[in-house]
């Protein structure tokens, strides 16, 4: 799991930043229903972020995000992953998520991605110009490959994705093998002392970008675990803070 239960992103709200926030269901192009967030700029850059979550699937924490996205001038929408196995009602925090993360496939999510995609695109969702994806975790994987997509992204983000795989999912793709056919700009960040991604991998991941000519950017913050992105790690705050402002910089640079 990436965060604790209580966790929330390390970014204070702005002050007279109000959004037009909501919780919504979207329809996958399989019918499947599936819950959502989505968070309205009031001030809208043009730029619009589908956040994909950790293995919890829509935890508030992304709630959260999504609206400090939408307070910066991003449109944006989080999704939960299991509308399938799990319904879309409200599953308390004792949802066993570890349950239903093996039932998910590469297809189906990326069904549902789509679907955030389009709602970004469409009139209610901001009609969006520039599509973003950040995830964390398994969702940060994910995030990865987005870009050997076909949904037109201006950029991909992703903390602590792997990489290379994770043993215990073997059958999932590994976003390193999918970097020949990437098309737009990479951010990738990194927690140095995550036991679950070590640099080997994150020096192998970056080679693998630059020889397939991928415009990207890698970021390893030395001593950060997994999860450092969190407000409540105030030993992180500072890699924190120069992680949101990546981001940031990235948005602009692309949209």
């Amino acid at each position: 799991m990436c965060f604790d239960r209580d966790s929330r992103p390390p970014i204070p709200p702005i002050v007279g930043g109000a959004t037009d926030a909501r919780d919504l269901v979207l329809t996958s192009s399989d019918g499947t229903r599936f819950a959502a967030y989505a968070a309205r700029a009031t001030q809208p850059s043009g730029a619009g972020m589908i956040v994909l979550p950790d293995v919890r699937g829509l935890h508030q924490y992304y709630r959260e995000l999504a609206l400090r996205f939408a307070e910066a001038g991003v449109d944006a929408i989080a999704i939960d992953f299991f509308g399938r196995t799990a319904g879309i009602g409200d599953r308390g925090e004792g949802f066993d998520f570890l349950a239903h993360v093996p039932q998910t496939t590469p297809q189906a999510l990326q069904a549902d991605i789509a679907a955030a995609a389009a709602f970004l695109r469409s009139k209610e969702g901001g009609s969006i110009r520039s599509l973003f994806s950040v995830g964390f975790c398994f969702g940060g994987a994910l995030s990865f490959l987005q870009a050997a997509s076909a949904l037109g992204y201006a950029g991909v983000i992703s903390f602590y994705g792997w990489p290379l795989g994770l043993s215990r999912w073997p059958d999932r793709p590994r976003p390193i093998d999918t970097v020949a056919r990437f098309t737009c700009p990479v951010l990738a960040i990194f927690g140095g002392a995550d036991p679950g991604i070590p640099p080997s991998a994150v020096a192998e991941f970056d080679q693998a970008l630059t020889k397939a000519n991928v415009k990207h950017e890698t970021v390893t913050y030395d001593g950060a675990p997994h999860s450092f992105f969190d407000r409540r790690q105030t030993d992180f705050a500072d890699a924190s803070a120069d992680a949101w402002r990546r981001v940031g910089a990235f948005i602009a640079a692309h949209r």
